[in-house]
């Protein structure tokens, strides 16, 4: 299976820096985004930390299949699964070790976003931890692959509110996960069959946030593939919603 792929990342027109950050290693067939929290400059290292880790981490064991994590393997789950979340894992490992070695990062943290595409199967891995999301489009439909990590999210599961109530929910960017908060961290995983053509999006909540399902997939249909191009039209369309957040997507398409 062959991919292509195109990302960016957008200040916003409310921000005076950004806290986002994105990958796009696609000789390990690895992509994220990372949307940093913490205030200051810490949520923009929270974030790059969480992206170069799973650079690195992925790198490292791409080219040396003996090389081993340092966390225990899921009997499970597969090979590939466990390489994700152990990957996941030691970002979050990393930003709680820079956090606590330096007082200025005190309480940063990430989410992050992140697929790995097998180069053998017609299938992709999402681990996800935090409100940024990924998104399945297929045929001119796009569906919600991961489901948010935030109070949002858990108000709507459990009382099954109203438009009204959902918009007068008084605390929408609380999340209850994300890299750097514990030790302990919790990775959601899933698989995902792709068909020749789909397009998987990753993207922070500075898109999903302020742009609906329903534009998005139109950008995506408008675009005709043209990956660069849907990218620039996501984010544009975030900006012309108020753009009151970073906005960073990465897009991919896969190949036969």
């Amino acid at each position: 299976m062959r991919l292509t792929a195109a990302g960016d990342s957008h200040v916003g027109l409310r921000r005076a820096h950004n806290e986002d950050a994105f990958l796009l290693l696609l000789e390990e067939r690895l992509l994220c985004v990372a949307d940093g929290m913490g205030g200051h400059a810490s949520g923009e290292v929270a974030a790059r930390v969480a992206v170069e880790e799973m650079a690195e981490f992925f790198s490292l064991t791409g080219r040396d299949e003996e090389a081993t994590w340092p966390f225990p393997e899921d009997p499970r789950r597969g090979e590939h699964e466990n390489r994700l979340i152990a990957g996941v894992k030691l970002a979050n490992q990393r930003i709680r070790q820079r956090a606590r070695a330096d007082e200025r990062l005190r309480g940063m943290g990430t989410t992050l976003v992140t697929a790995w595409f097998s180069d053998r199967a017609p299938e992709a891995l999402v681990a996800h931890v935090g409100d940024s999301r990924a998104y399945l489009y297929r045929r001119g439909v796009l569906a919600q692959l991961t489901e948010d990590h935030s109070l949002l999210n858990d108000f709507i599961r459990v009382h099954r509110p109203s438009a009204a109530e959902i918009d007068a929910f008084p605390h929408k960017n609380v999340i209850v996960r994300a890299l750097g908060m514990r030790d302990d961290l919790e990775v959601d995983l899933l698989r995902v069959p792709l068909e020749e053509g789909d397009e998987v999006l990753l993207c922070c909540d500075g898109l999903s946030g302020m742009v609906p399902d329903a534009r998005i997939a139109e950008i995506l249909r408008g675009a005709r593939a043209d990956l660069p191009r849907a990218v620039q039209g996501l984010i544009a369309a975030a900006n012309e919603a108020g753009g009151i957040d970073n906005i960073t997507c990465v897009l991919a398409q896969v190949h036969r």
